[in-house]
């Protein structure tokens, strides 16, 4: 193959891609108008309410970017009919989030893979037709066998636990199961599952439910593969677990004994209750919302050690938010490499280029950018503490959900700055990312190296 063709063939495959970024943020904020629009509607509201244009956009960005943060009672301001547009606006959001994440890592792989190929005169492998069913397909089938794994669970714990009858347990089995896998938070109770606190039947479903949603589809799929005899782990299924694994376990023991003793929050349980409550709360930040304590009355320590795990989230791909687990392990494998004097990073028989690198970190300031950004204007146009507006900030960003009560007694210029970061916050790490791999190219030369001072 020559060279020019080598370039044509180039020139074929990546203008169609050249801004994916756009397409996402246009889909989904399109989404987003349309349920603003529905949530609008006078039969979305319980009789008696009505709806703001700046409540309704929260509610509709909150929804489909699978937050959980409200401004109004879900349960007493919004008639069947918009908890119903809720509902949806977060399966489109958790399965759009999915799908679209698989098929940008996908389309960057296939798309360094093709480079690759076509300098070796191999072969090539574009992205094509039977790539994007099975992404969609697969990520659908997840989806829908974890909802509806836990919708029958929680659904029998309600009817025959709680005496609901079985028309009003299906409804909220499937929505707080629906809520749960899309990490979102959504609530049909004002509490949140306060009331369930002690209730392991109900409990563990969803923090079973979280973690799933919140691995991403693609440690799905190896996991599924494996099965079927894959010996070999790929890096980022490796990464993503042992982190998760690790942050998991060090959130519940941090939080457990932080509020072991505190008479407003799990010093009122028995030890049953506590641990139920200390794992319970070491998921949720990872990032879905659900609170079975009352968040508010944490510890001021308590608070910041789910700033960190809000922020760091969960895996890529998946439904939960913050700058996801791989960023947080890449850059500590970067810093511990950099202490032992190391010219290049070495994960677990891998090598990290530097590229991926710099993505990491570009990701991680950036984010820290916009929680600054945002805690600062929240601060400014609101009496609160600065404990408190972090956290909201860092919750609306990571897209948690989790609050410690001050969002429905925000201005109507906060409640949009708590939309800006939920939007940011959703799309922003995954098109940044796939942004930054998609537009990367080879320098023609070098200028002279000089090293400044550092520290």
């Amino acid at each position: 193959m020559t060279l020019a063709l080598t370039r044509g063939v180039l020139r074929r495959f990546v203008p169609s891609w050249r801004h994916p970024a756009r397409i996402v943020v246009t889909a989904f904020a399109s989404a987003i108008a349309v349920g603003t629009v529905l949530l609008l509607l006078p039969a979305a509201a319980a009789p008696g309410q009505s709806t703001g244009f700046v409540s309704a956009l929260f509610t509709a960005t909150s929804a489909v970017c699978v937050t959980g943060l409200v401004v109004v009672d879900t349960p007493t301001h919004w008639s069947t009919f918009g908890e119903l547009v809720i509902l949806g606006l977060i399966q489109v959001g958790g399965l759009g989030i999915m799908t679209i994440a698989s098929l940008l890592g996908l389309l960057v792989v296939r798309r360094f893979g093709l480079r690759l190929q076509l300098t070796a005169q191999t072969e090539t492998k574009a992205l094509d037709l039977g790539d994007v069913r099975r992404v969609v397909g697969g990520v659908v089938l997840i989806s829908l066998l974890f909802e509806l794994a836990t919708s029958i669970l929680l659904t029998a714990r309600l009817g025959l636990g709680y005496g609901y009858g079985w028309g009003e347990a299906v409804y909220h089995g499937v929505f707080h199961a629906v809520s749960a896998f899309n990490n979102a938070g959504f609530a049909l109770y004002p509490d949140s599952l306060v009331r369930f606190a002690t209730d392991p039947w109900i409990c563990l479903p969803v923090i079973v439910a979280v973690l799933a949603g919140g691995l991403g589809f693609p440690v799905w799929i190896e996991i599924w593969r494996r099965r079927r005899g894959r010996r070999r782990w790929s890096l980022h299924a490796k990464i993503t677990l042992l982190t998760t694994g690790v942050l998991l376990g060090l959130g519940a023991v941090t939080i457990a004994a932080a509020e072991w003793n505190n008479p407003e929050t799990l010093g009122a349980l028995g030890i049953g209750g506590k641990l139920l409550a200390g794992l319970f709360h070491g998921v949720m930040p990872r990032t879905a919302g659900f609170n079975s304590i009352d968040v508010g009355q944490m510890e001021p320590g308590t608070l910041l050690v789910n700033d960190i795990l809000m922020f760091i989230g969960g895996g890529s791909a998946g439904t939960a938010g913050g700058i996801k687990v791989t960023t947080f392990a890449l850059l500590a494998f970067v810093i511990l490499a950099e202490i032992r004097g190391e010219p290049t990073v070495h994960v677990m028989g891998r090598r990290l280029t530097a590229s991926t690198q710099r993505q990491a970190l570009t990701v991680a300031l950036l984010s820290v950018g916009a929680v600054v950004s945002g805690t600062l204007i929240l601060l400014t146009l609101t009496p609160f503490t600065l404990d408190a507006v972090l956290f909201e900030a860092v919750s609306a960003f990571a897209t948690v959900g989790l609050s410690t009560g001050i969002t429905a007694g925000l201005p109507a210029t906060g409640e949009l700055v708590l939309t800006v970061l939920m939007f940011l916050g959703r799309l922003g790490p995954i098109t940044l990312a796939s942004a930054l791999a998609l537009r990367e190219r080879t320098r023609r030369y070098e200028l002279p190296e000089e090293r400044p001072i550092v520290g």
